[in-house]
């Protein structure tokens, strides 16, 4: 740090650990800190931090980690190494900004994945999981949106405040379009978690009805036999069918035609 002090002028306060994605403005010019995501393909809310030094002719960029990104940065500069300050910070912005879309994009197959898991083959053994799961991803999403939006108030100011020529501000600003449809992107991803959640309570509400109105319909069908089989179990002597030799078939006969009935018309009206 002693060493690059000598060549480039930085104001202590830039210097200070911790902070979020920030713009600030210093005499010694205008220093960016850019928090993005390290592994947006797990969906891993876990960050990486570069701070940007923009000067009129040079480019600092410091981080106390290894950044996933800036290799790839390397690589692109050496086909093109004639490139500009401000156009170093917009690839490395580009790169930042791309961990974002790539976990709303995987963010939104998952969903889909629970959405068509509600209502496709093995319904009930994915719906066993889903609550679990969609708060678990509406953790890592909120994690994320907060970065983002860290992310895209630092662009704002950045587009509003630098000092860059008219070439760079229009590079910046096409990062900080990209980040502002990625935010919205993922307001709309947190809104399908919670329609998914309203979803799973009516498709858990429909099945109880569902066990309700069969246990309704199995009570219904034994409601005329336990009559009659209370009917025919009292014991009076003036009653005609005890006696009557037929009369224990006749019984069972009766109690089958009103089940069949019964149970038809269920079926007929879908209620069983």
């Amino acid at each position: 740090m002693q060493q690059l002090l000598r060549s480039f002028p930085m104001n202590k306060l830039a210097l200070e650990e911790g902070h979020a994605s920030r713009y600030s403005q210093y005499p010694e010019g205008d220093v960016l800190t850019f928090r993005s995501l390290r592994d947006p393909a797990s969906l891993s809310e876990e960050s990486e931090r570069l701070t940007l030094f923009l000067y009129s002719d040079r480019l600092l960029t410091l981080s106390l980690h290894e950044v996933t990104y800036l290799d790839d940065v390397l690589a692109s500069l050496k086909d093109d190494p004639a490139q500009s300050a401000g156009d170093i910070a917009f690839r490395l912005l580009d790169q930042a900004v791309g961990s974002y879309s790539q976990f709303a994009h995987i963010l939104e197959d998952r969903i889909d994945e629970l959405e068509l898991g509600m209502f496709g083959e093995g319904r009930y053994r994915h719906q066993d999981h889903l609550v679990q799961t969609v708060f678990d991803l509406k953790q890592r999403l909120t994690q994320a949106r907060r970065l983002c939006l860290d992310a895209q108030d630092t662009l704002v100011l950045l587009t509003r405040h630098t000092a860059a020529d008219e070439a760079d501000l229009l590079r910046f600003r096409d990062v900080r379009d990209s980040v502002d449809r990625i935010y919205k992107r993922l307001d709309s991803s947190r809104d399908n978690l919670s329609n998914l959640l309203n979803i799973y309570s009516r498709v858990q509400s429909q099945r109880m009805n569902e066990v309700m109105r069969t246990l309704a319909s199995v009570s219904t069908v034994f409601l005329p036999l336990t009559f009659l089989a209370g009917v025919w179990g009292m014991n009076f002597d003036q009653m005609p069918e005890l006696h009557w030799h037929y009369g224990y078939a006749m019984a069972w006969v009766i109690f089958g035609l009103i089940s069949a009935a019964l149970v038809w018309v269920f079926k007929r009206r879908g209620w069983w």
